[in-house]
C-alpha cells in the first residue's frame, strides 16, 4: 500500500526512475513492521494471562507440559522461549517480576516500547 501511494523515486546518481525498497518505506512511513506488531501483542497477551487466575484455562495451557518427542536437529524456539527475549528486549532482566503483574505498568512499558521502537528489528 505504501509502496503504491509513495511511487517510484527518481535516483540522480544513476538518472533513472526505481521503486523504494522496503527499508526506506519502513523509515519515510514511521509504522511498525509486521515483525514488530507481533512481537508487542505476544507480549501484551502474555501480560493479561500472567495476571489471571491460576484455574484459568489458558493460564493452564500456557504452562502445559505436552511431553512430544522433539524432531531431528536442534530444539525448536518455544513460544515462552520468545516472549521471554521479547520481554528481557523491553524491560531489562527482571521484567517479569517487576512489571507484569502491575497492569498499568505493563501497558505503560508496552507504550514505551512501541513509541521508542525497542522491538524493531532492522531489515538486511
Amino acid at each position: 500500500m505504501y509502496r503504491r501511494i509513495l511511487g517510484p523515486v527518481y535516483d540522480n546518481e544513476k538518472e533513472n526512475w526505481r521503486i523504494l525498497t522496503n527499508k526506506e518505506i519502513y523509515a519515510s512511513v514511521k509504522k511498525p513492521t509486521v515483525t514488530e506488531t507481533i512481537r508487542l501483542n505476544r507480549l501484551l497477551w502474555f501480560g493479561l494471562v500472567q495476571r489471571m487466575q491460576e484455574n484459568r484455562i489458558p493460564k493452564r495451557v500456557l504452562y502445559m507440559n505436552l511431553g512430544t518427542k522433539r524432531l531431528r536437529g536442534g530444539p525448536r524456539i518455544r513460544w515462552q522461549d520468545e516472549v521471554r527475549e521479547d520481554g528481557r528486549i523491553v524491560g531489562g532482566e527482571e521484567w517479569q517480576q517487576k512489571v507484569v503483574h502491575n497492569r498499568e505498568e505493563w501497558k505503560k512499558l508496552l507504550r514505551t516500547a512501541r513509541n521508542r521502537r525497542i522491538l524493531h528489528m532492522p531489515m538486511e
